[in-house]
């Protein structure tokens, strides 16, 4: 299976990121995509990649929360960034009118402007939403046609969020929130209803630690490896074989990014 957002760049990482992708590989995990979030986590993202070609894969973008952070040069530096052959997407980007680090003007700025960029570089969008689906979709629509694809990652949304962006064309980002028996129940009365080919998977490590893992997770955080555990609950949800699931994800993220 490939894990399609990791944040491998996060100081939880810090110490034991060879131990982090080891246990990833034995785990049977076949790639990642190391989340980009800001320049520098963007390129720290491609310079870790590097040290694993073929392996990690990365995205570059500016998320919604440092998205006053974005200017010509930020822009700029990011096209640079996105020419490296382990660049695979656009992003984390977005608009998250939940906790409003930045403006909501800003964020949608700063959205337009990697929409832009996504359209220049011919690279897919990894897009991120929180509680702003209608401006999202609505700023997205019109774009839909010229983009070379989208992610909405780690989707948390209801029924009419989930067809509005399957409508766009958009992939789907499903992480261990499905396995939070708080949180996730709508999310599991949903899992049927995404396309065989539009579903991808992901942990969003070290975020979103699945609550049901069967054992404690070390110093509490998730880690790529657990995508077996999120494998598994989602193909219980939806009636089939892990094996099937990960076969088809794994297909399906082949043909977004390009790997």
């Amino acid at each position: 299976m490939i894990d399609i957002g990791v944040n491998l760049t996060d100081k939880r990482f810090r110490n034991d990121i060879e131990d982090v992708i080891q246990r990833a590989k034995a785990a049977h995990i076949g790639a990642m995509v190391v989340t980009g979030t800001s320049l520098s986590s963007s390129e720290q993202a491609v310079a870790l990649c590097q040290q694993y070609p073929e392996y990690l894969y990365s995205t570059v973008g500016i998320h919604p929360h440092d998205a006053s952070s974005l200017n010509d040069q930020v822009l700029a530096e990011l096209f640079t960034l996105s020419q490296h052959p382990c660049v695979v997407a656009i992003g984390e980007t977005g608009l998250d009118f939940n906790r409003n680090f930045s403006t909501p003007d800003e964020q949608i700025l700063a959205f337009n402007r990697q929409i832009e960029l996504a359209k220049t570089t011919r690279l897919p969008l990894f897009l991120h939403d929180r509680e702003a689906t209608s401006t999202q979709i609505k700023i997205l629509k019109p774009f839909a046609s010229q983009l070379e694809g989208a992610v909405l990652h780690c989707f948390t949304g209801n029924k009419d969020a989930l067809f509005s962006y399957l409508d766009l064309g958009c992939y789907i980002g499903i992480t261990g929130w499905i396995c939070d028996e708080r949180r996730g129940l709508e999310l599991k009365a949903l899992i049927k209803e995404i396309p065989d080919d539009r579903l991808l998977l992901e942990t969003d490590s070290p975020y979103l630690l699945p609550r049901d893992l069967p054992f404690k997770a070390k110093k509490g955080r998730n880690e790529p490896a657990f995508l077996q555990h999120i494998a598994s609950t989602v193909a219980a949800l939806r009636h089939t074989s892990i094996e099937q699931l990960a076969a088809q994800t794994t297909v399906n993220t082949r043909r977004l990014f390009s790997i």
